[in-house]
């Protein structure tokens, strides 16, 4: 569900799961809505979201992306090559001519959607500097249910 507030900016009212919330920012989209741009540049977080407003400077993701790049993309790689070397026991300098850019490029192309999810990781789970803003989602969705307590208590 989507309110707008006074200032025109859309708000997004409704919970948000944490796969989604990752997801949408694996994809580089707010955590919040799923619809405004999570990254100014390759990896630098936009300050909030330019279509809900949401809060987006609190992120810490730090060097936790690249970790899981590094991994992931090791884990890929190295029985790639392995497998390669003992079936067919190319020279090195073809190995390296082929691995070293399927590495490079394997990582630059994971590294901004993992520091994506991450930032949905920690937006969802109010990490941070996000707590604040996962209260005041957590309350809007309690107002409704409050409200209606009451009328019925009347």
């Amino acid at each position: 569900m989507d309110q707008q507030n006074g200032r025109g900016v859309v708000m997004t009212t409704g919970s948000v799961s944490l796969a989604n919330a990752m997801w949408r920012g694996f994809r580089g989209k707010c955590p919040n809505c799923g619809e405004g741009h999570m990254f100014g540049r390759f990896l630098k977080v936009a300050d909030a979201c330019d279509h809900c407003g949401e809060e987006l400077f609190h992120q810490r993701a730090d060097d936790f992306p690249a970790y899981l790049v590094m991994v992931v993309v090791g884990h890929l790689v190295v029985p790639a090559i392995l497998a390669i070397e003992t079936a067919y026991a190319p020279p090195v300098w073809l190995q390296l001519a082929v691995w070293l850019p399927v590495t490079l490029f394997a990582s630059l192309a994971l590294l901004q959607p993992t520091k994506g999810a991450i930032v949905g990781l920690q937006w969802q789970l109010g990490m941070h500097g996000f707590e604040a803003g996962k209260l005041r989602r957590e309350a809007g969705r309690l107002a409704p249910v409050l409200a209606k307590s009451n009328t019925r208590a009347a």
